[in-house]
């Protein structure tokens, strides 16, 4: 049984955002809405209506979407913002070239490379499909875990 899972969590590991950690730094996230709200004071910006975030190549839809960024001082002197998290609620879908999640809610660290995903989740990838009430990655370790109650796979070879 554990044989199973570990290879749709391994499939998984090219997830929303898995990268060469090099590449990841200088890979930009294009966000797209209906709204958007900057609270520069916070260092945060709120994205409304159609929210759709995209990064290599991965998207993130939801209906709502807050960022937190920073200013990172460069070596040159200058200041440069860099996103630190994104926080999507509402209608969550994550599509990648192999996988589609979606989830009530999504917490992406950007620079810890974590991801959670909550509420009824579902990861589909091929004829695969599991599901449980919280999905946590982590990107670097290519570690997953489905957990907060009961969780269900089912597990079709290619």
């Amino acid at each position: 049984m554990i044989r199973k899972i570990l290879y749709p969590a391994l499939a998984l590991s090219v997830l929303l955002l898995s990268h060469q950690q090099a590449a990841a730094q200088q890979a930009p996230v294009d966000i797209e809405a209906n709204e958007m709200e900057i609270i520069d004071a916070d260092k945060r910006a709120i994205f409304r209506g159609s929210v759709d975030a995209t990064r290599n190549g991965d998207h993130i839809k939801s209906d709502e979407m807050i960022v937190d960024y920073s200013d990172v001082k460069q070596e040159d002197g200058t200041s440069k913002s860099q996103v630190s998290k994104l926080d999507a609620n509402g209608h969550v879908t994550i599509t990648t070239d192999k996988q589609v999640i979606t989830g009530d809610w999504a917490k992406l660290n950007v620079l810890t490379d974590n991801l959670e995903v909550g509420g009824d989740v579902k990861v589909v990838e091929g004829k695969t499909i599991l599901r449980g009430p919280k999905l946590s990655v982590d990107l670097k370790t290519k570690k997953l875990v489905m957990s907060g109650g009961r969780v269900k796979g089912s597990f079709v070879p290619k």
